[in-house]
């Protein structure tokens, strides 16, 4: 059962990865990131990706409880 559980964290993590670097290079160019004044709001798949990410951080999150949970 334990491996099942981190065979489950561990393509959770890639997969999160991923998204996070998505949403990175969909951001801008700049190094240090961008001082703009102007509220944007997330649209498409840029909202899509956010979503995913809180969705996905919380399934890492409480299956790494039940890994410790059942370990």
């Amino acid at each position: 059962m334990e491996t099942v559980f981190s065979l489950i964290l561990m393509f959770i993590a890639i997969v999160l990865i991923g998204i996070l670097l998505l949403q990175v290079r969909g951001s801008g160019s700049s190094l240090f990131g961008e001082a703009t004044s102007t509220f944007r709001s997330r649209r498409g798949i840029e909202r899509l990706l956010f979503r995913s990410t809180i969705v996905l951080a919380g399934v890492f999150v409480a299956v790494a409880i039940l890994n410790v949970r059942f370990s």
